[in-house]
């Protein structure tokens, strides 16, 4: 059999009504990105700092540096008057300050780029980028080009889409 877009509609379609006749909750995924630092804490990062996941997975933000607090915070006008580096549908969020071991978690639903910084260390580029949905798709909305309110270093550090999508995941090779 040949698969269409509309076998595999049709077909998740009556995955879906079967899902929702037993009433079991459907198991959200959950992905992982941890805050790093340096045993002296010179630097600081997200790992991973670039992240391709499917509409509904819950992020969890886990502070792993034993020596720094830090923040998950999107890019928004909501918080911090900042410009918005997320979709327009999505909701912004902002983690608060992130003791070691203690962790966050937003649910991201609506598919595009969503651009994110801790707090105090977004000047030394400490910025991740989430990729929301399935193959590049021209509607989709995130990543401003209006980058008047972000530093070279943060333009730098912010991977490009393609590439977490190829990839799935980047880390920084030696932890910077």
């Amino acid at each position: 059999m040949i698969w269409t877009r509309r076998n595999v509609i049709w077909l998740g379609g009556g995955v879906m009504a079967s899902l929702a006749d037993s009433r079991r909750p459907i198991a959200q995924t959950v992905a992982e990105v941890e805050m790093r630092g340096s045993a002296r804490g010179e630097r600081v990062w997200y790992d991973p700092f670039g992240l391709f996941v499917a509409p509904g997975t819950t992020i969890r933000f886990t502070n792993r540096d034993p020596g720094n607090s830090h923040t998950a915070t999107a890019y928004h006008p909501d918080i911090y008057d900042r410009k918005r580096r997320i979709p327009a549908a999505a909701e912004p969020w902002d983690s608060d300050f992130l003791l070691p071991d203690e962790y966050f978690e937003v649910t991201l639903t609506v598919p595009g780029v969503y651009d994110y910084y801790c707090l105090p260390h977004e000047m030394t580029a400490m910025v991740g980028r989430i990729v929301v949905g399935g193959a590049i798709d021209a509607a989709w909305e995130g990543s401003s080009e209006d980058q008047d309110d972000v530093s070279e270093e943060v333009l730098s550090a912010l991977p490009l889409v393609e590439k977490i999508i190829s990839e799935g995941a980047l880390r920084r090779e030696d932890g910077l």
